[in-house]
């Protein structure tokens, strides 16, 4: 075992040597970002994108996205070209890599937080001139900082924010951002049809809830007993209130039937979101968001609704993904007993106040 993981070693050394350049980064013309993981991942990243476009206006900025959170920044005015990377497939992804490499970037910014094989394997195919990446943690026998592949690497940050922590790369660039503030751009398409779906009650309160969470943590999803408790809790504090329940389009004819079983006129399905930027579009009209932890959060963030969050009860978790909004409230759930009920109703029915004091 010892034999084989400093093999691992020796060959991560090896492999990711290279001839050192004395090129400035702040020369740059052409700058790749690889972000291929998930939706809300991708949304905490966009300040990158903004915040280096408006110091370097000429700048070109390209990202090399996955099939599942490129619809994130479909729209991004601040993005010139978005590549999709398959890292599953790897004829096609190979080609891809070789395509990149012939595009010459200047700089490639990776934003792994630990030595991971794929990463090192796609930017030493692309071979930019400069690599910056943030503070790696050890893996396989090897520190981040023992690998001459990379140029720059942020400090070691355990007390801030996922958001904070990757946008601390543009400081290679002499960039002081101006705002943490995440971006969603949506298109014509996608906001008229929401707009229209809100229309017939545009002058009630309008309450979006997500019930499912990311992965596994199911300890903060909303149930159907704990849905009905949630709705009736919000109505009895407020009538003037429509709550809708978004839902993806292979689970609309579920969430019509809990619905219906739930017997309450006052809460409807929305239209299938078929996609990232169609849930923003409508998250976009509603006026208070109540979602587990997963992106639906972060695109609340993004428009700055008050959103009231279920979250796992641990620190360090809710200190990397907490809500990027001024408008926040987070309830906690633990395995075993779960998230207080009464306690989200009543931190969501505070925000319904001043909501229906501002209107």
């Amino acid at each position: 075992m010892k034999n084989k993981k400093f093999i691992k070693a020796y060959l991560l050394r090896l492999l990711t040597q290279k001839k050192q350049s004395t090129f400035d980064i702040k020369s740059s013309k052409k700058v790749l970002i690889l972000k291929y993981d998930r939706i809300g991942d991708m949304i905490v990243t966009t300040p990158i994108f903004r915040e280096l476009k408006q110091a370097y206006p000429d700048i070109s900025i390209s990202v090399l996205a996955s099939d599942e959170n490129k619809s994130v920044i479909k729209y991004n005015p601040f993005i010139d070209k978005i590549y999709t990377n398959y890292k599953n497939n790897l004829l096609i992804d190979l080609k891809k890599l070789l395509f990149l490499r012939m595009q010459k970037f200047d700089v490639c910014i990776e934003l792994e937080h630990s030595v991971i094989p794929h990463a090192l394997f796609r930017l030493k195919i692309i071979n930019p001139k400069k690599i910056i990446s943030i503070y790696k943690d050890g893996r396989y026998g090897v520190n981040g900082s023992e690998l001459k592949l990379y140029d720059f690497f942020t400090n070691r940050d355990k007390e801030n924010h996922f958001g904070k922590m990757w946008l601390d790369t543009l400081m290679f660039f002499d960039i002081n951002p101006r705002s943490n503030a995440y971006d969603f751009f949506i298109g014509d398409i996608e906001r008229n049809r929401a707009t229209l779906f809100v229309k017939s009650f545009d002058k009630k309160i309008k309450i979006g809830i997500n019930l499912e969470g990311s992965g596994r943590k199911v300890e903060t999803f909303i149930y159907k007993n704990e849905l009905k408790k949630i709705c009736v809790g919000l109505h009895n504090n407020l009538k003037n209130i429509i709550i809708v329940i978004i839902s993806r389009p292979e689970f609309l004819i579920e969430k019509k039937q809990l619905i219906s079983e739930l017997g309450l006129d006052f809460v409807i399905p929305s239209y299938g979101t078929n996609s990232i930027i169609d849930a923003a579009a409508l998250i976009e009209q509603l006026d208070l968001i109540i979602s587990p932890d997963t992106s639906i959060v972060h695109i609340a963030s993004a428009f700055d609704k008050p959103i009231v969050s279920i979250h796992e009860n641990d620190k360090d978790s809710f200190r990397l993904w907490a809500p990027n909004s001024s408008k926040s409230k987070t309830i906690f759930a633990s395995k075993n007993s779960g998230y207080s009920v009464d306690e989200l109703v009543k931190s969501s029915s505070e925000f319904l106040k001043q909501i229906e004091t501002d209107k």
